[in-house]
């Protein structure tokens, strides 16, 4: 491992340790036990298989939305539009699941689903990814602009017809469409939410990785890191900057496979929302690793199923504060890294 490897692994543990103890203080100052609070945490978050389901349904698609924004941190874009590219995608993948025929084999219909959910969200990046690439336009303005728009053509789609009358939901898909759920491996999952599609979000993130060090796939990190230097190797820069917001994009719409198909089986308003933006906290902890990622999705997934769990006691707000709180710290600690090797090269 390396020094720099080391030196982010000891950032980030130090972080998570901060928001340990600051989820301590916190429950002090509400009049409770830490300790005792801290055991109801990790009992109702991975005391059961139960808690386990749903620490892994609650995390899915935020693994997958920060595999999404590490690619784009990668190439040094900050894809800020996973919600949106996410809510759009789920939308999608719906309307598309729902309009399979009846007996649809399963494999097509997974095949036809995914790739569609994945289309919506390469899609929704693509005004970003143009503007970035041929107008110098940050991308952290593009993909929010973005984001307000999804919310808005959401809405007005489902108001258009796409909903069930009555409802913001849209029509179930069809049933070979549907992810299992994981009691199909052992009864004691049973009453969960998580899904298979936790095994896909786990070997997306690796498959990511390792496609960072095959040529083609690692020229968008290169074009990110040094775009003079690589325009001057003759390489695309325009395209491959266009590329890599199109592939952050897809990916974030893989998403839906965790909420519309192996959750809801359908889509309605509000469904998935907040997965874009703990991505960026899942990107932030365990970037450039996929066992980082991974790792960083089961700890903001104990930190969500867990505000459930303590919410009687604090207040479930609470641990978006402690997100909120592990990521400053990650990205103040890398950025005193960064300080103290220059002035180390500077002697």
């Amino acid at each position: 491992m390396s020094a720099r490897a080391v030196d982010r692994l000891a950032v980030v543990a130090f972080a998570l340790l901060a928001t340990y103890v600051a989820f301590g203080l916190v429950v002090l100052a509400y009049g409770e036990s830490p300790a005792r609070m801290a055991g109801a945490l990790l009992e109702g978050t991975l005391g059961s298989a139960y808690g386990i389901g749903q620490v892994l349904f609650k995390a899915t698609p935020l693994l997958f939305a920060g595999v999404a924004i590490d690619v784009g941190l990668r190439a040094k874009l900050f894809n800020v539009g996973a919600e949106g590219q996410i809510a759009v995608a789920s939308l999608v993948s719906a309307v598309v699941g729902a309009g399979l025929p009846q007996g649809t084999p399963r494999p097509v219909a997974w095949l036809v689903v995914v790739a569609a959910a994945m289309l919506a969200g390469a899609v929704w990046a693509m005004p970003p990814a143009l503007l970035k690439a041929r107008r110098g336009v940050h991308e952290v303005l593009s993909t929010v602009l973005m984001n307000k728009v999804a919310d808005a053509l959401l809405s007005l789609a489902l108001a258009s017809g796409l909903a069930l009358a009555g409802t913001t939901r849209t029509r179930d898909v069809v049933p070979s469409a549907r992810i299992p759920r994981l009691d199909v491996l052992s009864d004691a999952f049973r009453g969960s939410s998580a899904s298979l599609s936790v095994g896909l979000a786990v070997a997306v993130a690796f498959m990511a990785s390792s496609a960072f060090r095959r040529t083609r796939v690692r020229e968008l990190w290169l074009v990110g890191e040094n775009p003079s230097a690589a325009r001057a190797a003759g390489l695309p820069v325009t395209s491959r900057v266009a590329q890599a917001m199109l592939l952050s994009g897809a990916l974030a719409g893989l998403a839906s496979s965790a909420t519309v198909l192996g959750y809801k089986g359908y889509f309605e308003l509000g469904l998935g929302a907040g997965a874009g933006f703990g991505g960026l906290a899942v990107a932030m902890i365990g970037r450039g690793s996929a066992g980082g990622l991974v790792g960083a999705a089961l700890f903001f997934g104990v930190l969500e199923q867990g505000g459930l769990v303590v919410n009687a006691h604090v207040p479930r707000d609470v641990m978006s504060v402690l997100e909120g709180l592990a990521i400053v710290l990650v990205v103040l600690g890398e950025r005193l890294m960064v300080r103290g090797r220059s002035m180390e090269g500077a002697r």
